[in-house]
């Protein structure tokens, strides 16, 4: 048999290099008189003057308050164990610093008479405010999903009672929840940690681009918004508004026809941002479609209740004029 290699013996500067090279800040806890001693990498990590003569009460109390109590009950329990320990915690770095340290430390192998821990502290601030992006990510996704299936439950419900065939209540749903899926597909971060946000006239024009494309109509849609962003609850509702809308157009309104016009416009005062949807086509029938069904009353329940707004028909000869007054604080969430 080959005999064993070796360990090699490093030596005391080597040592340090590699402390020093890791960021690993050394400290050593006297049990007995509650003395804390650390080196310079330790000091600088806990944002304390190098000269200060610390105890171990003296530096939990720069423990962030939330983390003192477990943390203290952490280091005393280790007084009646030997061997290694490990603890996570934050503390107060600065008046507005706060940073995560992993402390990490070993008894003395048995040797309890010297009463004496000795360990490590790494500063693991990067790593806690990754795990804490992913944890807010997969919540956020959560509650997005959560919305969403609570939203197309309620689209089911309606449509199921505005359609006589289940071919006709397959289309309807398909198209509502395609109109969620494009206005979902619109919000995205907005910069400097504003949010998330979709732009208004995208909306409009992402929503109506498929009637764009209907024969002789493309081109025979403005939409003229100002420019602001909305958060993604709103972005939702208001697509459905806007598919709504869309709908009883193509059915009975100027999309119906291969000579009608579709005007958006949009003023914004204060907090106060009034739409108006302006239909024009030679002629209509005597039916005012909006003011019937479950598809007006999905319009209502979805201006007042979700965007805290209000909506008002015009009829004219020629067509309608639907104006939407919302409050644009409430187009943020």
């Amino acid at each position: 048999m080959s005999e064993a290699k070796s360990q090699p013996e490093w030596s005391a500067e080597e040592l340090r290099r590699a402390v020093k090279s890791a960021g690993v800040a050394l400290w050593t806890w006297n049990v007995e008189d509650d003395t804390f001693v650390m080196d310079a990498k330790a000091y600088e990590l806990w944002d304390i003057p190098v000269e200060e003569d610390l105890t171990f009460e003296h530096l939990s109390a720069k423990v962030h308050p939330a983390d003192r109590d477990r943390v203290r009950a952490a280091f005393v329990a280790t007084r009646a164990i030997d061997g290694p320990f490990e603890i996570d915690f934050r503390i107060l770095a600065g008046a507005s610093d706060v940073r995560w340290v992993s402390a990490r430390g070993q008894g003395n192998e048995g040797d309890a008479a010297t009463k004496k821990m000795t360990g490590i502290f790494l500063d693991v601030t990067g790593r806690k405010q990754a795990e804490e992006g992913h944890e807010l990510l997969a919540g956020e996704m959560s509650h997005r999903v959560k919305n969403l299936l609570a939203l197309a439950a309620g689209l089911t419900n309606i449509t199921s009672r505005s359609t006589d065939t289940k071919e006709e209540m397959a289309m309807q749903l398909t198209q509502r929840l395609t109109a969620l899926g494009r206005a979902h597909e619109l919000v995205r971060p907005l910069p400097d940690g504003q949010g998330s946000a979709a732009l208004l006239g995208d909306l409009f024009n992402v929503l109506l681009a498929p009637y764009e494309d209907v024969g002789a109509f493309a081109g025979r849609i403005r939409v003229a918004v100002p420019r602001m962003g909305l958060g993604e609850k709103a972005a939702t509702s208001l697509a459905l508004v806007i598919h709504e809308l869309a709908t009883n157009s193509l059915k009975y309104g100027a999309l119906s026809s291969d000579t009608g016009l579709l005007d958006i416009s949009g003023t914004l005062t204060d907090d106060d941002l009034e739409i108006v949807w302006s239909e024009h086509r030679e002629s209509r029938g005597d039916n005012d479609p909006a003011r019937e069904g479950y598809g007006s009353k999905l319009l209502q329940r979805t201006i007042s209740g979700h965007l805290g707004g209000s909506i008002d028909y015009q009829w004219g000869e020629n067509g309608v004029v639907v104006t939407l007054r919302l409050k644009e604080s409430r187009l943020a969430g």
